[in-house]
């Protein structure tokens, strides 16, 4: 009888290792399945600010090879140490923002033409959205990397129906609250819109701004010149001065707080490379999270270093301008 129950323990016991063993692969499969989902990630210490910058040369090439060393970080006013730096090509979070207002009527053909060249300039582990807008904004595509679903939205958006008022700055800033609701990963953000630029500001630009702040966002903007657009420009000048968005001016200001910029796609054929081009070449810089009241704005400034800048005379760096404080 003693001998049974020792018999019974032995089963039992080589029961319990076989059941721990089946669990511990079951776990590091699964461990290795969730890993394997969420790559590309970067994961950094929550105490430091991340600070994505371009650098471009005085005749609009991109500047590459830069070490920290060759950059000043000013929170603040006060420099910070650059305690980080990543120059690799980040998959992208890309929203695509476009106009179908009635003033870009005109502009469909361009508009697909457009719109495919970024559908072929994205890259394996790229995710794209899509949205519209006139006077409110619309979320056409959720977030997929499905390269045929991304082209079909295309196809649907350039062939439907344009009409209506042109709320630019609503746009933007329902683009950045879209990215909020997005979990955050090492992927780069950028919305891309795709506009005349001409419409009625509804909301402050630093308003926006400061939404695209704290989605660590860049906006980049692709201007479409619309037949007329300069008689157009004058009437509305004289009629609502305050409600013009004039010749770029206040969409290029919220861009160039992101670290982002304004393109002209008067000739289409090369702007979407190089818009794709500049995203995946900037500089990922990271320096300690200073003090300061959770929630609250601080400014930024980010600049070469006089040596990086006698070795790149006129070079130009292009990184946003401030974040929303978080602990």
């Amino acid at each position: 009888m003693p001998g049974g129950h020792r018999g019974s323990y032995s089963r039992l016991a080589i029961k319990q290792v076989e059941l721990k063993a089946i669990i511990a692969v079951t776990l590091a499969a699964l461990t290795v399945r969730s890993s394997a989902q969420d790559r590309p990630t970067f994961r950094t210490d929550v105490s430091q600010v991340h600070v994505d910058a371009e650098v471009l040369s005085s005749d609009g090439r991109v500047v590459t090879g830069l070490t920290p060393s060759d950059f000043r970080i000013f929170d603040q006013g006060e420099t910070e140490p650059i305690v980080a730096l990543r120059t690799d090509e980040e998959p992208l979070d890309l929203i695509l923002l476009i106009d179908t207002s009635g003033s870009m009527r005109r502009a469909p053909q361009k508009l697909q033409a457009a719109s495919h060249q970024a559908f072929g300039e994205l890259k394996p582990g790229d995710r794209v959205a899509m949205m519209t807008f006139d006077t409110s904004a619309q979320l056409v595509l959720a977030f997929t990397e499905d390269l045929n679903v991304i082209e079909n939205g295309i196809q649907r958006i350039t062939t439907g129906n344009f009409g209506g008022g042109t709320y630019i700055h609503r746009a933007i800033d329902d683009a950045a609250r879209s990215l909020l609701q997005e979990r955050r990963t090492g992927r780069r953000r950028a919305i891309l819109i795709i506009t005349d630029n001409v419409g009625q500001r509804t909301i402050s630009d630093m308003h926006v701004v400061r939404d695209l702040w704290e989605a660590d966002a860049v906006l980049m903007g692709l201007i479409f010149s619309q037949p007329g657009f300069e008689a157009r420009r004058a009437i509305v000048a004289v009629l609502a001065p305050y409600m013009l968005i004039n010749g770029g001016r206040g969409m290029n200001q919220i861009a160039d707080k992101t670290g982002g910029d304004t393109v002209r796609a008067d000739k289409t054929g090369s702007v979407f490379p190089e818009v794709m081009h500049r995203l995946r070449s900037r500089y990922s810089l990271y320096y300690p999270t200073p003090e300061g009241a959770p929630g609250s704005y601080r400014s930024i400034r980010v600049e070469l270093t006089p040596e990086a800048q006698r070795l790149h005379p006129g070079a130009r760096v292009f990184a946003r301008r401030g974040y929303k404080l978080e602990r």
